[in-house]
């Protein structure tokens, strides 16, 4: 194989090597990362610099220079608000009401999301039958797409679906899961959580395996209770990891949309209308389309997100510091 590719290798090589002499050993290393940089630029920071031209923005014109500068109209028409603890008084009030569902659910997801990826990476890091079949049950989820598992528990949950004929089986009155807004609130977290628990689980089961087991024998020779192990060495130790989940699974509580939207459509009313969802209806689904608002309220989303992100982190460093 060697001697069928090296004729190959030794042709690439004749150009590398004569920019190398031409750009030196440290220029050359930006030859390779151009092509990367290329579609970086323009998948992600041209995106980012048509958003904030969108923003100050307003018409349903597509093309910016069809499009009259409002300067920050669209922020204030957000920001609008007699008081930001009630929707009703905001100018937008879907939007605020999207605000607040989504903090709610963030908090939730990611308190049940963490507390339960916790727990199932301490158990399947033990040594335990079928370890690796329960690992590869857990993680299955998030290789299903978001939209399948919406329509499967939407199956599951409507009001001829799976839950409400075994309920009836049972001589049970039957739940209108999905209609009543506190119910497909706690239904909608419940499925994000059944949905990526996976994902985090295998990031902490990695970092609780990065452990080096000389702690936990030292720990045990000294009698340490197993709580006592579990606060004083594993916690500690898997504090960069529990950051990465925290920060990975906040911007991904955040952004749900998918899921959500196929499960329940934002409703009933707006129960789960969530943050992004009010981005795509109000700049793609909605009449008239709203560019400028939409744009506007991605950037409001995208500094709360920097903020809370550098908070974690800050955070974290005054642990460690500590």
């Amino acid at each position: 194989m060697y001697r069928l590719f090296a004729p190959i290798m030794g042709i690439i090589e004749v150009p590398f090597a004569l920019l190398q002499k031409m750009l030196g050993h440290r220029r050359i290393a930006w030859v390779f990362l151009t092509p990367n940089l290329l579609l970086f630029a323009v998948f992600a920071f041209l995106p980012i610099i048509l958003n904030m031209a969108y923003s100050v923005t307003g018409s349903e014109h597509i093309l910016l220079s069809e499009r009259p500068s409002v300067g920050g109209e669209n922020f204030s028409v957000l920001l609008s608000c007699q008081n930001y603890f009630d929707p009703n008084s905001c100018q937008r009030d879907l939007f605020w009401r999207a605000v607040w569902n989504t903090i709610f659910f963030v908090v939730l997801q990611v308190g049940f999301m963490v507390g339960f990826s916790l727990i199932t990476a301490v158990v399947l890091n033990r040594d335990i039958r079928a370890r690796g079949f329960f690992r590869a049950v857990f993680f299955f989820p998030v290789l299903l797409s978001p939209v399948v598992v919406a329509l499967i528990w939407k199956w599951i949950l409507q009001r001829f679906g799976v839950l409400n004929a075994a309920l009836d089986s049972l001589g049970l009155d039957s739940v209108d899961w999905l209609l009543e807004a506190n119910l497909a609130f706690g239904w909608s977290v419940f499925l994000s959580v059944w949905a990526h628990m996976g994902f985090y689980t295998l990031i902490l089961l990695a970092g609780l395996q990065a452990i080096p087991r000389d702690v936990y024998e030292a720990a045990q020779l000294d009698r340490a209770s197993p709580w006592r192990i579990f606060r004083r060495i594993t916690m500690p130790l898997l504090a960069p990891t529990m950051l990465v989940v925290l920060v990975l699974s906040l911007i991904k509580g955040v952004q749900t949309f998918d899921e959500v939207f196929a499960f329940t459509g934002g409703g009933p009313g707006s129960a789960t209308t969530f943050i992004i969802q009010f981005i795509y209806q109000t700049g793609f689904a909605g009449t008239p389309r709203n560019f400028g608002l939409a744009a506007a309220a991605s950037l409001l989303l995208a500094v709360v997100l920097v903020v809370l992100t550098a908070l974690q982190f800050r955070a974290n460093r005054s642990k460690v510091d500590g």
